[in-house]
């Protein structure tokens, strides 16, 4: 308990043990942390039951019960912010600072929801007759499932298990099975925070499409929400359609990073820095096309040279690493085919990519970059820099619009008319500007096109976990 490391799913309150184990291991040494049992399918069976008699009890307590078992998982949460953090490194890479940052963001859903538990609203609708009354209110949708991936293990958890048992609904999670070791401690502390029996399951599997397709297919799971590529997430919404599930996706990105010449520089050179290499660049929202207007390039491309050159690659356990490992070495492998795509069709490499070896990626900047190169096209996924010089206003932003994916956009200018033409023309569910790290708990995260349906956090965040229900009385 001291550590936090538990190895079995954990269902109706209890941890949940089969004979099949498999190793999570540390993406810096490579070693095995701990074996932990792969769920089998009657351990699903027992979730989806648990889950199911857990709601018919957590949608008959009020909204000030759900709220004050939501704030003592995250005093719990907050207690164990170094246990966790450290946790978190070793299970997914990330420099300790960064995942001491992340326990922060994450409990903040948990403190959010906690409010917004008390903020669900009905409407009293005006009759267009004296003998009818006509009133709405909200009412949980019912047993949800959800997947979440392995780059943020704590803050896509909470993202969708608070706004979730605010509304007074169970949950079943199937967590990465690079990272589940989190998710499982979170549950463990949610029980502890006195959440209802049943309420927050946790299976851990390696068959991810197998446990998915239980529980898409399952009709006691009303909503499922997702958070990963775009292809899985096509693939489950097709498989949710067979019971007309609600659905929450939040999937791929392509972001646009645009820097215009009025900008401030050296501002947007520190926005970028921290919209590209933060969890050593994988992230839905990391910056990944990076358009500077071209008679700007070359002292853009002077001053953040240096600064890329200067971040440390090490074990995120080094109080002085910047960029930990990628999260298995087939990762670190699809960075390098994207690099040598580029270069092999015109792109220019600044930096030093020697092989780190293990799942170590340098960071590295790739400029001239076209159209015509994978890299444009594909989320990176890694700590690489493309760089795309424009001229134009409408040049940009044709660019930066014409992918199918719309999750996050940021652009630097100091032109107020710019920032606004800007900011409404980008086809991007979230902008950034002036900034460069853009997600709180207190506004709506999500997408639009292929990046995915229905937003997390905010008071949107409640209602998607929420069903509308009208009333009208004869009187």
């Amino acid at each position: 308990m001291n550590d936090l490391i538990f190895s079995d799913s954990f269902i109706n309150g209890e941890f949940y043990q089969t004979n099949s184990r498999f190793s999570v291991d540390d993406p810096a040494t490579e070693q095995s942390i701990v074996d932990v049992s792969d769920i089998d399918e009657q351990g699903v069976k027992n979730a989806i039951t648990a889950a199911k008699g857990a709601f018919v009890k957590l949608k008959a307590t009020n909204a000030t019960e759900r709220s004050d078992t939501l704030m003592r998982w995250y005093e719990l949460v907050i207690k164990h912010k170094q246990t966790l953090a450290t946790l978190m490194t070793k299970e997914q890479g990330k420099p300790l600072k960064e995942s001491l940052g992340e326990i922060d963001y994450g409990a903040g859903f948990i403190k959010w929801f906690a409010e917004q538990a008390k903020r669900s609203y009905g409407d009293v609708i005006p009759a267009t007759d004296n003998s009818h009354r006509l009133t709405s209110f909200k009412q949980p949708i019912g047993v949800v499932a959800g997947i979440t991936p392995w780059n943020f293990p704590v803050a896509m958890v909470t993202r969708k298990v608070a706004p979730a048992y605010a509304a007074g609904c169970s949950f079943i999670l199937k967590p990465s099975e690079h990272t589940p070791l989190c998710a499982i401690a979170l549950a463990y502390l949610a029980d502890q925070a006195g959440f209802v029996k049943g309420a927050f399951n946790v299976l851990v599997s390696q068959n991810a499409k197998d446990v998915g397709k239980m529980l898409t297919d399952s009709e006691v799971v009303r909503k499922f929400t997702f958070t990963g590529s775009t292809g899985v997430g096509k693939q489950l919404l097709s498989q949710c359609a067979s019971t007309i599930k609600r659905t929450s996706m939040e999937l791929g990105g392509n972001a646009p990073f645009i820097i215009f010449d009025n900008a401030d520089i050296d501002d947007a050179i520190d926005g970028l820095m921290a919209a590209k290499f933060r969890n050593s660049g994988q992230a839905c929202v990391a910056a990944n096309r990076i358009f500077i207007q071209r008679n700007i390039l070359n002292d853009v491309l002077e001053k953040i040279t240096p600064k890329v050159a200067a971040l440390k690659v090490a074990n995120g356990f080094d109080e002085n690493a910047d960029i930990g490992p990628l999260i298995y070495p087939k990762a670190k492998e699809k960075v390098q085919q994207l690099i040598k795509d580029a270069l092999d069709k015109g792109a220019t490499l600044i930096g030093d990519n020697s092989n780190l070896g293990g799942s170590f990626q340098n960071p590295l900047i790739v400029t001239n970059v076209t159209t015509q190169m994978d890299i444009y096209h594909e989320e990176v996924f890694g700590p690489v820099l493309t760089v795309i010089p424009f001229d134009e206003e409408s040049e940009v932003l044709a660019l930066a619009n014409d992918v199918p994916y719309g999750l996050a956009a940021y652009f630097y200018s100091q032109n107020i008319k710019q920032i606004y033409r800007i900011s409404e023309g980008l086809e991007f569910g979230m902008v950034g500007v002036n900034e460069g790290v853009i997600s709180n708990p207190v506004a709506p995260f999500g997408g639009v096109k292929q990046s995915g349906l229905g937003r997390e956090g905010g008071h949107q965040g409640l209602d998607e976990y929420l069903e509308e229900k009208y009333v009208c009385i004869k009187v």
